[in-house]
């Protein structure tokens, strides 16, 4: 890359830090938070159906087909719309009996994952970081495995959850940039990489955090999945404005490119897809249409079975360039 391409970048990368604000505590992006590009279209507004009830609009960038909350609120100001019993995630809540679902369904999920981990970095033990552990579910497990575990976790009353209910000690956010370098075997991202604010720079440093041979296991929401294309803006993984990005195989690929890291496996979440349709379902019908949402899953997963980036949610397997 010569001195021009460098300086374009630098240019795009101070453009893509820029916020302009219209409103205290809202941010809105005037370019791609992943390319820097300043063409986008607006796709629909979305409703915070689990605590605000407030619409955002979702753009989506022409160049690399990231999609993002334009207008969410920051990072001092998030906090508020974490705060529902309904956000199982930081709260194990039971109350509905999608959430008793999701609980039961994630005893073997937790399974699953502990075997990618194992099979991915060809590891039984190491070292793990595990970044937004929310309440310490899959951060305990690993740890019983015998893997030595730093989890990362913003929110206080989860981290108590984690302490109680799992005996895992997870640390702030903050303490990302505290660790040393080149120390970790493994570092996942179970749905969190969606939420982080400072989405480079948070990439740059799992980088850095990353032995040689290590990789980074980063599941999200996929929006080009058949689920996202039935229920349209009611799709529950949009999540807004919790989520503030809404990727796709092509921008997660891009976002790594220019990282200097490589997407050497997507790893299908067939469980994910019933999950979201079932939560999507109700939020388009004001009720459950089960035998609906479960055969739209089915369908978005029959169309994922060879092809997993076509799946609700995918896995994403990355190591250093």
């Amino acid at each position: 890359m010569n001195n021009t391409e460098l300086s374009h970048d630098a240019k795009r990368e101070d453009i893509a830090n820029h916020y302009k604000e219209f409103m205290i505590g809202k941010i809105h992006h005037v370019v791609c938070p992943i390319c820097g590009a300043g063409d986008v279209k607006n796709i629909f507004s979305v409703r915070d159906r689990t605590v605000s009830q407030e619409n955002f609009r979702v753009v989506e960038c022409n160049s690399c087909g990231l999609r993002y909350t334009q207008d969410a609120p920051d990072q001092a100001s998030i906090g508020d719309y974490y705060k529902s019993e309904d956000y199982i995630s930081h709260t194990d809540s039971s109350k509905t009996v999608i959430n008793r679902l999701y609980k039961f369904v994630r005893h073997f999920t937790i399974r699953s994952k502990m075997k990618i981990v194992q099979r991915m970095t060809a590891l039984k033990r190491g070292n793990l970081l595990d970044v937004g552990s929310g309440t310490g579910f899959f951060a305990g497990a690993m740890k019983k495995a015998g893997w030595q575990v730093t989890g990362l976790e913003p929110d206080q009353g989860a981290r108590n959850v984690a302490l109680a209910s799992h005996q895992v000690k997870l640390e702030g956010m903050d303490e990302l940039f505290r660790l040393p370098e080149s120390s970790f075997d493994a570092i996942t991202l179970w749905h969190v990489l969606e939420h982080v604010h400072e989405l480079k720079r948070y990439v740059h440093q799992f980088r850095l955090l990353l032995r040689e041979k290590g990789r980074i296991l980063i599941a999200v929401p996929n929006y080009t999945a058949h689920d996202a294309t039935v229920y349209q803006e009611y799709w529950a993984a949009y999540d807004v404005p919790r989520h503030l990005y809404h990727f796709s195989p092509e921008s997660m690929k891009r976002l790594m490119d220019e990282q200097g890291m490589i997407i050497e496996k997507k790893i299908p979440m067939f469980v994910d897809s019933y999950y979201v349709s079932l939560l999507s379902s109700k939020y388009k019908k004001g009720k459950t249409n089960w035998w609906g949402a479960l055969f739209t899953a089915s369908v978005s997963n029959a169309k994922a079975l060879f092809r997993p980036e076509r799946c609700s949610s995918v896995i994403y397997v990355i190591r250093k360039r």
